[in-house]
């Protein structure tokens, strides 16, 4: 397979090849991010995002089970709605559990229609755990408020507690896509193979599913072009081989689904997710061989990153936005990303390639902020917003949203 090149450029080589001397001062045309505070004292906030019906209301996602609405600078003191009941109880300690991911229908203006995607207790089974997809509506008596019965879609036994994935989104041609980790522990052990290059289960990959349809026996149908329809594997399946992918977006110009995919030891990545493409999870960490036996006993094509960094950058990637706002031209068609302990990234495109650099902050060279960041989301107008916490814990009060802005 043609690998793309990946281009990796660290800030001090960035700024020399962007920056001249005039007058003792540097000039440069690389951006200087800066954070706008926008909401703080949430309870690890994991999402943010918008119900696209022209009411400017942003809906945030607490992982212990509340979604909270954000209108002109305020957190509505009253949830939009409250799963704290049926999530699977979390301490204030690390955790991958929890309400993960929210999704609204692309006509949710309409039909109220909008998607979940939460972990639950599996009792009485040796399976401790299961990841939900669940429907609910926004409730017809008042539009800050939804219902609180909602439709259990699909329930995924998850064998550990982390790796759950949990991205919601529904791409351009109105099909609702779910990012799964691949069951978690460490190394993917699962079975004979991996869960990520196991076709026959879900775990380990991006599922595309139609909501509007019902399926034979199903609450969803199948798209009649998913890769895995009328051949071995399961039909819900749009792309294999990950281990957590971590946030995803599409690109609101081009279409193409960007998605952030956490390493095991070394290195991070991104990827764009294609139809029917394995991206190589365990045989391959990022660009790198981790599996080497298992490589070759599958002899696969494996789908390469567009970009990758090591753990000398960071340890766990957040996907992002590609900038597609009216406010700063300067960051339109760069795509946003950060690590979790803090530090931001942008790609560039240059022709079919992808030019990774370190996002400046303020005075930081270094592209970190105190924050430990879980997220990023968009307006209805396309401006990024960064959603984070300044200390772990799965009930921690120190969430908070920033707008992502430039430095005058």
């Amino acid at each position: 397979m043609k690998m793309r090149r990946i281009t990796i450029l660290l800030l001090s080589l960035s700024l020399l090849a962007g920056c001249a001397k005039k007058n003792d001062q540097t000039v440069t045309n690389e951006p200087v991010f800066k954070l706008e505070s926008v909401a703080t004292n949430l309870t690890s906030p994991v999402a943010i995002t918008h119900a696209n019906d022209g009411s400017n209301r942003q809906f945030v996602v607490e992982q212990p089970g509340r979604i909270l609405i954000l209108k002109d600078g305020k957190v509505s003191p009253n949830p939009f709605l409250d799963l704290t009941g049926i999530i699977i109880p979390l301490n204030n300690s690390y955790s991958e559990m929890g309400l993960l991911g929210l999704a609204f229908h692309p006509a949710y203006k309409q039909n109220g229609r909008f998607f979940v995607y939460y972990t639950a207790k599996e009792p009485g089974t040796q399976t401790p755990y299961k990841s939900v997809l669940a429907e609910y509506k926004t409730s017809a008596a008042n539009s800050d408020q939804a219902d609180t019965q909602g439709k259990i879609l699909m329930e995924i036994d998850q064998p550990e507690s982390n790796h759950n994935g949990g991205c919601l989104a529904f791409g351009p041609d109105g099909m609702l896509y779910i990012g799964l980790g691949d069951g978690g522990g460490a190394g993917d052990k699962h079975g004979t193979i991996g869960n990520g290059q196991n076709p026959e289960q879900l775990l380990g990959s991006i599922l595309r599913l139609d909501v509007n349809q019902a399926g034979s026996g199903t609450p969803y149908g199948i798209p009649a072009d998913n890769p895995f329809v009328d051949k071995p594997g399961r039909d819900e399946i749009y792309a294999n081989g990950l281990r957590n992918p971590w946030r995803f977006s599409f690109d609101r110009i081009t279409g193409k689904l960007f998605c952030g995919e956490v390493g095991q030891d070394k290195y991070e990545e991104i990827d764009i997710i294609e139809k029917g493409k394995n991206y190589g999870w365990r045989p391959m960490e990022g660009l790198h061989v981790f599996d080497q036996d298992l490589k070759n006993q599958l002899n696969g094509t494996y789908a390469p990153p567009i970009s990758e960094y090591d753990h000398s950058l960071g340890k766990s990637v957040t996907g992002g936005y590609v900038y597609r706002g009216k406010e700063f031209p300067a960051l339109i068609g760069k795509y946003i990303f950060a690590d979790w302990t803090g530090r931001l990234f942008y790609l560039e495109p240059n022709g079919n390639d992808w030019v990774q650099k370190l996002g400046r902050v303020g005075d930081s060279d270094e592209g970190e902020v105190d924050l430990n960041i879980n997220s990023f989301g968009e307006d209805e107008s396309g401006e990024i917003y960064v959603v984070g916490q300044h200390q772990v814990g799965a009930n921690s009060p120190s969430g908070a949203i920033f707008k992502l802005t430039l430095e005058k």
